[in-house]
């Protein structure tokens, strides 16, 4: 591989990985925070039913 692509080549990984990695550490901490639990766990009856959807 020619040296200036390989250098393109991490430069651009290097801006992918540094978009990507907040978006998913936002991802990975809101959706269960707004769920009110990990996707997939077993919910209480009750915190399905207070919710107010107006």
């Amino acid at each position: 591989m020619h040296p200036t692509l390989r250098l393109f080549v991490r430069e651009y990984l290097r801006i992918v990985l540094a978009a990507l990695v907040p978006v998913v550490m936002t991802a990975f901490l809101s959706i269960p925070l707004s769920l009110g639990g990990h996707p997939g766990e077993p919910r209480i009856a009750a915190t399905l039913t207070d919710q107010h959807m107006s």
